[in-house]
């Protein structure tokens, strides 16, 4: 058995991974990060393993940020401290391939350490495709301020899978009067772009930018 189905205090079902499914997602992670290596973006060129180590150590990084939480909504969702920055990361230095494997990775890590699921379902559109579109910043790894259009794009994909998982499977929590999509937009909304205003604030600093194109011609 892959997981668990438990019933919380208020009679909704969440389902957790076992020992079993945990070691199946532990081991999807590693295949991803070694598909990373195989098929980065980046004009063709394998990931080298020095590269590789800075998508797991962002994967990493990421996770323990995901859980410093400034604010956390009761139904899921949360301000973090720039989880989402340091899982674009790989995107931004090494390309659209790389970044994608490490979103998918990073979700799957979320799955497995921390899982919010009332649907096996909600497990793609909330996890695998939300945090995988994070990897979008891969597309302007080449571009004049690509970090912050690259984090732009990953936080907007993020967002956009995570509207339409709030509207397919949670229509029924929405707030009383308000159309379930609505409901989701302005949501979901709250505090993906209150996390993402604070990064996009100090990505615009001088220090941090050009630190940030330190970092990047250091990882190449």
């Amino acid at each position: 058995m892959l997981y668990d189905v438990i019933t919380n205090e208020q009679n909704d079902v969440t389902y957790v991974p076992t020992t079993m499914g945990n070691l199946l997602l532990a081991v999807i992670i590693v295949v991803l990060l070694l598909a990373a290596m195989l098929f980065s973006a980046r004009k063709s060129r394998k990931l080298s393993v020095r590269q590789l180590a800075f998508c797991a150590a962002a994967i990493a990084l990421g996770t323990v940020l995901s859980n410093v939480k400034l604010f956390q909504f009761p139904w899921g969702g949360s301000v973090t401290l720039l989880s989402m920055l340091i899982v674009c990361l790989p995107g931004y230095w090494f390309g659209l391939g790389a970044g994608l494997m490490t979103g998918v990775a990073y979700s799957l890590l979320q799955v497995l350490i921390d899982p919010y699921i009332l649907y096996p379902a909600q497990l793609i559109l909330d996890y695998l495709l939300a945090f995988g579109a994070l990897g979008l910043s891969g597309l302007f790894t080449q571009a004049r301020h690509g970090l912050i259009k690259g984090y732009i794009a990953g936080i907007l994909g993020r967002y956009v899978f995570t509207v339409l998982s709030g509207r397919i499977f949670f229509a029924s929590y929405a707030w009383e009067g308000w159309d379930p999509l609505l409901y989701s937009l302005t949501y979901n909304g709250i505090y993906i772009f209150a996390e993402a205003a604070v990064t996009i604030i100090l990505l615009l600093l001088p220090p941090v930018k050009n630190a940030m194109i330190r970092v990047k011609q250091s990882v190449s």
